[in-house]
């Protein structure tokens, strides 16, 4: 009789263990999809703001070519005025909006980054200089940073900079060249439609 009552008590012993470990099992599987469920959040978010972040600075890009069009030069002085006004309070407004998206590196991945800004920033220092040896360099590094086959030369060293960088960084190197070679040819083609018109002055006020 008393060997029968140790053998239940036992056996509840051992009942309760077990349901108290499914319980901790269930738990920790809930868990564990609630971080899932946080970590997808997390990355939408840094997604949304990344593409804030694209967004400001695209529209400060476009204020500043639109204060430096053509057609900013060809309208009479006060409307000309007005609208320098306008983008200027855009362009505070714009500066008004901060996001940043920071990216996790391991020490590799500093040094590349920062090797990939240098090579770039001294591309850039050097753009009034030799405009169009400086579009030659950075339209070769933008290849560099490209899956499709590029119609122009790929600087191979670079590329092998910007492999070694994070993924995030990659990226807006990537933008970064675009940008810089995008406001190059807005740059050339108002310098050229400036000369075309000092050319053309002496023939219409000589009458010819």
């Amino acid at each position: 009789m008393a060997q029968a009552k140790i053998s239940a008590k036992m056996n509840d012993a051992k009942s309760g263990r077990f349901s108290r470990t499914i319980s901790m099992a269930d738990r920790s599987e809930r868990l564990l999809q609630s971080l899932d469920e946080v970590e997808m959040r997390v990355e939408a978010l840094r997604e949304a703001a990344t593409a804030m972040e694209q967004e400001r600075d695209s529209l400060l890009e476009m204020i500043q070519l639109i204060q430096n069009s053509q057609e900013m030069r060809t309208i009479c002085d006060g409307e000309r005025e007005e609208l320098t006004l306008t983008a200027n309070r855009l362009m505070n407004r714009t500066l008004t909006v901060q996001v940043t998206v920071d990216t996790i590196r391991n020490e590799q991945q500093e040094d590349a980054l920062r090797r990939a800004t240098a090579v770039i920033d001294e591309i850039a220092a050097k753009v009034l200089d030799d405009m169009e040896g400086a579009r030659k360099r950075l339209q070769a590094l933008h290849a560099a940073c490209v899956t499709e086959a590029p119609p122009v030369p790929i600087d191979q060293k670079f590329q092998t900079i910007v492999i070694g960088c994070a993924l995030e960084d990659q990226k807006k190197i990537k933008r970064r060249l675009e940008t810089l070679i995008r406001n190059m040819d807005n740059a050339e083609r108002t310098i050229k439609i400036m000369d075309h018109q000092k050319v053309d002055e002496p023939k219409s006020v000589n009458g010819k």
